[in-house]
């Protein structure tokens, strides 16, 4: 059977994802090698930090079938020497005769020069296939990158009408188990969770991402101070201008950051301007609006020339809730 490049990039793309948990301070990267006659010889994505790229470890596996082959590779091939060797070069030497990348990699240590690399040792080179998937995939990474910040993403578990908590404070648990383990591969995915003091004090959560029998800890940050016995600790206690508290954490390498905040710190964020993507979970439940806790409540839009829009993503539903995935 023989793919297209476009089929073959998203195969690559498929690939990249198996490093999402791993990968980062670096991005997630898949990479596959096709024959001349279009048959995939070997895929790869990238390792753990100091670790193989996914090209390295694609060229590796095809156990040197490799000459005159294509590699399809979702970002650009670095052209320096960091943590690893610059996998160009490897490529060039592997004997390679076309590389098919899906976007430039906006690290300006990057940023076109494995590419200048590839065409002056005379490699056949063609860059944008199914790019804006790949833009998708990255986001996080390509946020960074640009601004030095981490890709905000906002997490809001509610009633259908917007309602996180019932008139006597209870907030447990209203959204259903699979639900919850989809917020998990959420907190799994993020470098950092972060959440306002009041939440710290009202719910004491421990902020680990538990997927199955494996529990990771991003870093865990909050807004204000926490208390000495708090589940949370160790975390790191942030407080002001929000942007400050962005680049703190850019500077620390987060790429993806989680706001689980209450409605106060949610709000704040948004207020801001300074989410990138929300991550909405529904109930089929109706909480009401005497004495309940709204999930925005803290946000204010005086005139409907203020009313922030988005675009919706995603809606798929997970059990019997449903998940709306909304770019800011």
């Amino acid at each position: 059977m023989k793919f297209s490049p476009s089929e073959l990039m998203t195969i690559a793309i498929a690939e990249g994802e198996k490093a999402r948990l791993h990968a980062p301070p670096n991005p997630w990267v898949g990479a596959i090698i096709v024959s001349d006659r279009g048959v995939i010889v070997s895929e790869g994505h990238t390792q753990a930090p100091g670790e193989s790229h996914a090209e390295i470890v694609a060229l590796r596996r095809a156990r040197g079938a490799t000459h005159g082959a294509t590699l399809f590779v979702t970002l650009e091939p670095c052209g320096h020497v960091g943590r690893t060797g610059p996998c160009a070069e490897a490529i060039i030497e592997a004997g390679v005769a076309r590389v098919v990348v899906g976007m430039i990699d906006p690290d300006p240590r990057v940023a076109g020069k494995g590419v200048e690399l590839l065409k002056a040792s005379g490699v056949d080179v063609e860059v944008g296939i199914e790019e804006e998937a790949v833009r998708r995939q990255l986001a996080p990474y390509i946020w960074h990158r640009v601004t030095s910040r981490p890709y905000v993403v906002a997490k809001i578990a509610s009633t259908l009408d917007g309602v996180v908590a019932m008139a006597d404070g209870t907030s447990q648990w209203i959204t259903g188990a699979e639900a919850r383990r989809d917020a998990h591969v959420l907190r799994a995915q993020s470098q950092a969770i972060l959440v306002g003091a009041g939440t710290v004090r009202s719910d004491d959560p421990a902020l680990t991402a538990r997927l199955d029998d494996i529990v990771l800890e991003p870093l865990r940050v909050v807004l204000g101070r926490a208390p000495e016995s708090a589940k949370v600790r160790p975390c790191l206690e942030l407080s002001g201008d929000l942007g400050l508290v962005l680049d703190e954490l850019g500077h620390r390498d987060v790429l993806q950051l989680l706001v689980e905040g209450g409605p106060t710190t949610t709000s704040a964020f948004l207020d801001a301007g300074l989410v990138n993507h929300v991550v909405w979970y529904q109930a089929a439940a109706f909480g009401g609006g005497e004495g309940t806790l709204a999930a925005l409540r803290g946000l204010s839009t005086p005139t409907m020339e203020a009313l922030r829009r988005g675009r919706i993503v995603d809606v798929r539903r997970i059990g019997e809730d449903i998940r709306i995935d909304v770019e800011v």
